[in-house]
């Protein structure tokens, strides 16, 4: 059986679903298309005020795809509270492929010359799925998340799609919407053009975010 294509996957995105498996040691992919997805609104960022104080300390060093291997294996490595990833080889191979044509990034948060945290999606126009976050370090993938939203607020995006909800993305403000309404909103964001340049400083626009963001206790 001929091995799955890169371009096969962005096409899925461009119509709504996306790939998953059971597990990092299961071979196979499934591709998903759930009746309610998951949405973080770039202009309803929520940011709490402990977060606020640890982005603004700079304790961690943000960067865009400098180690997006070292990212997804983050994201695939079996920890204490998550034993288990669906990011198996042919995720992995899938991901670095689009990476390799620009349509993947990493979002890194390094400290101490190490990387210790951070979050890995794709993009299609003005549309950027997340797929997988983690941290070694307390709040190295939440900053990540941060630069995450700045820069796609900055460049003109107008899609962040989470797949899923979870309570630690609702802390953010991600809402689900239905399959159809998602839809709608996908074709928007992929038609919309953008001004992306993952090599441009983000503490401007992460600066502007912290001040028009949502606070939280």
């Amino acid at each position: 059986m001929s091995e799955l294509q890169p371009e096969l996957l962005l096409q899925a995105y461009a119509v709504g679903v996306f790939p998953m498996a059971e597990g990092r040691n299961d071979p196979r992919l499934f591709f998903v298309d759930p009746d309610n997805r998951g949405i973080l609104p770039l202009d309803g960022f929520h940011i709490s005020r402990s977060l606020r104080k640890t982005v603004r300390r700079r304790r961690f060093e943000v960067v865009w795809d400098r180690d997006f291997k070292g990212t997804i294996d983050g994201c695939a490595e079996a920890t204490s509270r998550r034993p288990d990833t669906w990011i198996n080889p042919e995720i992995r191979r899938l991901y670095l492929a689009l990476y390799a044509r620009g349509h993947a990034h990493s979002v890194e948060s390094w400290q101490d010359g190490r990387l210790v945290g951070g979050l890995y999606g794709v993009r299609l126009g003005g549309a950027f799925f997340g797929e997988s976050m983690f941290s070694r370090a307390t709040d190295a993938s939440k900053v990540a998340l941060v630069h995450l939203v700045a820069k796609l607020k900055a460049s003109g995006f107008t899609l962040l799609d989470t797949q899923f909800i979870t309570e630690h993305l609702t802390r953010f403000g991600a809402l689900e919407i239905s399959r159809e309404e998602y839809r709608e909103r996908l074709a928007t964001a992929i038609a919309t053009p953008v001004q992306f340049d993952p090599a441009a400083d983000d503490w401007p626009s992460v600066e502007a975010l912290l001040q028009e963001a949502t606070h939280t206790s």
